[in-house]
């Protein structure tokens, strides 16, 4: 049975993706802080389909814990969906917190690093198909007020994928960046640090992307044929496109 690694398993893309793939007989590594929710999760498929780790990306000693600590029937992993990361703050430069873009960093990048390097050798053993799914986002390219250092946390996630597909070359370990545009799930809850009525309001008038919909696609790039690679994903709701330049007249 395969099995896939899950991190942000507790909400939006990650829980639905794990609900998914163990829909579909795949064992899951649910992955997350929230233990309360992780154990919610677990309960709603049968014993021994999703095992649960509580594990915080920006403690790499949390994440070597984890994986050290996975079950002999839940390897190898088939499939590792970085997936946790967060944006905060929406104020633009100078007019910042140092601390979240500390968290930003701690988390989309590092979180990112640590998690591919202790899961390469479980994928690695799963052999060839298996497939590491990064989550970016169209911040990378697409800048706009406030975006800062999401937007470059996510520039990362974008080359750093595209150099671990080089460096893995010969491995049979397909990667894949996943970029969504704008998505309702907490995100802008979080990044707003809590403001509900803001979460709600930023999408009215839009059919944004849905926590299902990426589990979808997440489905479809797991299960592709083994020699397909598929290196970039930018999916956005129809809606959603490209701003024009803005110009500053003085």
């Amino acid at each position: 049975m395969p099995v896939i690694f899950v991190t942000g398993a507790t909400s939006g893309f990650g829980a639905a993706t794990a609900r998914r793939f163990a829909t579909e007989g795949w064992k899951v590594i649910a992955t997350g802080r929230r233990a309360d929710r992780l154990d919610a999760l677990k309960a709603e498929f049968p014993e021994g389909v999703i095992h649960t780790a509580q594990l915080d990306l920006t403690d790499r000693d949390s994440i070597v814990a984890a994986v050290a600590a996975l079950p002999e029937d839940f390897k190898p992993v088939d499939c590792l969906f970085n997936n946790g990361g967060l944006a905060l703050g929406t104020k633009a430069i100078p007019d910042v917190d140092l601390e979240d873009w500390d968290r930003m960093i701690d988390t989309n990048i590092k979180g990112l690093v640590h998690t591919t390097l202790e899961l390469l050798p479980l994928l690695e053993a799963a052999g060839k198909g298996a497939s590491i799914v990064n989550v970016g986002s169209v911040a990378w390219r697409w800048a706009y007020p406030g975006g800062n250092v999401y937007g470059g946390t996510k520039a990362f996630v974008h080359q750093f994928s595209q150099n671990l597909r080089t460096d893995l070359g010969g491995k049979d370990i397909r990667v894949t960046t996943l970029e969504p545009g704008m998505s309702k799930t907490e995100f802008t809850m979080v990044r707003t640090h809590g403001d509900a009525e803001a979460n709600e309001s930023f999408y009215d008038g839009v059919d944004p992307i849905r926590p299902d919909d990426i589990a979808d696609i997440v489905w479809y790039l797991a299960t592709l044929p083994p020699h397909l690679n598929i290196s970039v994903l930018e999916v956005t709701p129809v809606q959603q496109v490209a701003g024009r330049p803005e110009i500053h007249r003085h």
